[in-house]
């Protein structure tokens, strides 16, 4: 039973923690409560890669949702893939909110009836810069948002993204690889293509263990590594567009 007043959020973890997660942070649980948590909330973790799902009787007991990225395509026909376009899509006729990122954003769209598919450009690892489309209508989380750089950096690591967005949803970001960064549906649900919560560290370790499997060649491999170098990706800024949309404060 939670305490009375307590901010409830779930994470919907469509990934396995890589070996390399687990022993310097604990699991990727553990990633995005430090990204987007705070002390005095509740965080509950939900495999969904592995079935598990928070009960339906209790969604309304939370105030938001994270889906995080996967290796899985979102397009997929998975059995927890299909459970997961479902719960989302119930979601959204309670209009709770949904932050989904990376295959999260993805899959959220692809429940929502948007379109969804391999990169026409291929693969897109390293730090990538992100336009914050200006005139977007208003909605209630971004208020904020005349304090946030209209060219933001995040990390990406994805080969797949959103062909076509649902009925009703607004691009509300854009890049020169990618024509959906970011898109909304009114106030309760965002989808962010690059990943918030890494760290380089984090990517750097993905990108020697898609190189181990055969996913990318040595030379892609090798200029994202150098590229993320020189760079940082603006995690603050990220951080904070995150949690005006999940909580209506970022602090």
């Amino acid at each position: 039973m939670g305490i009375e007043g307590e901010k409830r959020y779930a994470l919907l973890l469509a990934c396995k923690d890589s070996e390399y997660v687990k022993d310097v942070y604990g699991g990727y649980f553990n990633v995005f409560v430090a990204t987007f948590g705070k002390v005095g909330e509740r965080w509950d973790l939900f495999r969904v890669v592995e079935g598990q799902f928070p009960d339906m009787n209790e969604l309304q007991n939370y105030d938001a949702f994270v889906v995080s990225g996967s290796p899985y395509d979102a397009y997929g026909n998975e059995y927890w893939i299909l459970k997961l376009c479902f719960l989302l899509q119930t979601l959204d006729a309670m209009r709770k909110k949904v932050l989904g990122i990376c295959f999260g954003h993805q899959v959220l769209c692809r429940a929502l009836g948007g379109k969804v598919g391999k990169a026409y450009s291929g693969w897109d690892i390293g730090l990538r810069k992100v336009k914050i489309v200006k005139d977007f209508s208003p909605c209630g989380f971004l208020e904020g948002f005349d304090e946030i750089p209209l060219v933001l950096s995040i990390i990406e690591c994805h080969q797949d993204e959103v062909w076509e967005v649902p009925v009703g949803a607004e691009v509300i970001a854009y890049s020169n690889k990618t024509g959906v960064e970011m898109f909304t549906i009114g106030d309760h649900i965002l989808g962010i293509q690059g990943h918030p919560e890494y760290t380089k560290d984090i990517l750097n370790n993905l990108i020697d263990r898609l190189l181990t499997n055969g996913s990318i060649e040595k030379g892609f491999a090798d200029d994202a590594k150098s590229k993320l170098e020189i760079s940082e990706p603006d995690r603050k800024c990220w951080e904070k567009i995150c949690k005006m949309f999940l909580k209506g404060r970022w602090n």
